[in-house]
């Protein structure tokens, strides 16, 4: 099969990641699988879409489970010899008025929005063929957390040279410094979910830079996005833009021809490279 083309999308039962599957479906040349942390709900979402005349395929993914994310990578190097597009889509989000203590809420949203984004990464950009395309779903809301940063962080966050490293000392460092309550006087904003979106625009910059440094010759693209404002169950009904519409940048990223060189390394949002 690895003549076969295979993108993945993750947490893609419902919401962009659903209208992401729903597009690749129709635009990628080869198998597209759905992914979910709950079997039964992704493969309902799977059925949904066949019942559109679509062919999506199923796995199973909790990315905050590092077996599950090997289950998957080993699936995917036998089945195909590899993977052609990586859509990182997986997120959580608490809601304003939700009352668990900042500290947890703080621990829980890296945990999966920056950790296991990071580990998808880890254990599949190795796999990752020739021309292969790696869209990060971050926000917008990780420029504003960028922002409401110290001048130190800030230039921490922006630097050119940081490190994967340092850049999850960082990350582990904000839980921490949640927990003493002293995030705000550390230099963080008061945004667990901010936080973690800078983390995943930051470690798609670091990702890019490693790419070119080690497989040059492999034209792979990656960047991280911002959907817009969406409505999900995350955002609410009040969000401006339909899920479909959501979806429209990150599929753009996901299917960028063979002959692009560009946008590598970057943060884009409504099809364009916004300044970080």
């Amino acid at each position: 099969m690895s003549n076969v083309q295979v993108a993945v999308v993750t947490g893609s039962n419902k919401g962009i990641g659903l209208a992401i599957v729903r597009a690749l479906c129709k635009q990628f040349p080869g198998d597209v699988y759905l992914t979910s942390r709950d079997a039964s709900r992704g493969q309902a979402a799977v059925a949904q879409l066949q019942q559109e005349g679509l062919r999506p395929l199923f796995h199973q993914l909790d990315i905050d489970d590092l077996q599950s994310i090997r289950a998957l990578r080993d699936f995917l190097k036998e089945k195909y010899g590899g993977l052609n597009v990586l859509v990182n889509n997986a997120g959580i989000a608490f809601k304003v008025q939700d009352t668990t203590p900042f500290p947890v809420q703080a621990e829980v949203t890296l945990k999966t929005n920056f950790f296991g984004t990071k580990n998808v990464c880890t254990e599949l950009l190795p796999l990752m063929k020739p021309y292969g395309r790696v869209v990060n779903v971050s926000s917008m809301v990780s420029s504003s957390a960028l922002k409401g940063c110290s001048q130190e962080l800030q230039q921490k966050f922006r630097s050119d040279t940081i490190t994967e490293e340092e850049l999850v000392q960082l990350m582990t460092k904000f839980v921490e410094d949640t927990k003493k309550n002293i995030h705000q006087k550390e230099g963080w904003p008061n945004t667990a979910y901010g936080v973690s979106k800078i983390g995943v625009t930051v470690l798609s910059r670091i990702q890019a830079r490693l790419l070119d440094e080690t497989r040059k010759g492999d034209h792979i693209l990656l960047n991280a996005c911002c959907p817009g404002w969406v409505r999900t169950d995350m955002a609410g009904p009040k969000a401006t833009k339909s899920p479909e519409e959501g979806a429209e940048t990150p599929v753009y990223l996901a299917l960028l021809p063979s002959n692009a060189d560009a946008p590598h390394g970057q943060f884009v949002s409504d099809k364009t490279v916004r300044p970080w």
